[in-house]
């Protein structure tokens, strides 16, 4: 029994001694916290890549959709270009006016697309030129306007929100050109 005191003795001693430190573990440990800093670090940089990715990929599916559709809008305005023409040619006792009225109301239902898919005519009479909404097809001498201000449209610009989707076709005024006078020279 006495032996067993002892050894219980001893066991109770061992407990309260402390290991010595290894040193290996404490360089594990250091290891072990650089490389949880570097993986966070690295989930850091893959999640706003992954954010970044997702707001480019948004972003091109909007210019898509916004190039899709500019296109498209084009084609009918070119379309509603040629039935703004063929209205205007159209000679009053040659068609029955019920039919004229029909073409015409087709003609506004096109415009009213245009418009509620956000197309506006570009106003440009009147207005000083503008290269990034119209396009200069030829200059006019103009006495009552200032020069650089569009004197007539000759094919009508539209923007789609903002953005022109086609530039206005346009003369300018310009100044009138002064004639020089000739010289002669002087005869004695």
């Amino acid at each position: 029994m006495v032996e067993d005191n002892e050894n219980l003795a001893r066991e109770k001693q061992d407990d309260h001694v402390e290991a010595a430190p290894d040193p290996d573990m404490a360089e594990r440990l250091e290891e072990a916290l650089r490389e949880k800093d570097q993986f966070r670090a690295l989930a850091q940089r893959s999640q706003a890549d992954l954010v970044n990715y997702r707001r480019r990929a948004a972003e091109e599916l909007e210019e898509a959709r916004t190039s899709s559709k500019s296109r498209l809008l084009l084609d009918v305005i070119s379309v509603v270009d040629d039935f703004g023409r063929a209205l205007e040619m159209v000679p009053g006792a040659a068609i029955a006016p019920g039919w004229l009225e029909g073409v015409r109301l087709v003609h506004r239902k096109l415009v009213s697309l245009m418009e509620s898919e956000g197309v506006t005519r570009i106003q440009a009479e009147g207005q000083p030129f503008e290269p990034f909404e119209h396009e200069a097809v030829l200059y006019q001498e103009s006495p009552g306007m200032a020069e650089g201000t569009v004197v007539q449209v000759v094919r009508d610009g539209y923007k789609l929100n903002g953005r022109v989707l086609r530039a206005a076709q346009v003369a300018v005024s310009r100044a009138p050109v002064q004639k020089k006078e000739t010289e002669s020279p002087d005869q004695e």
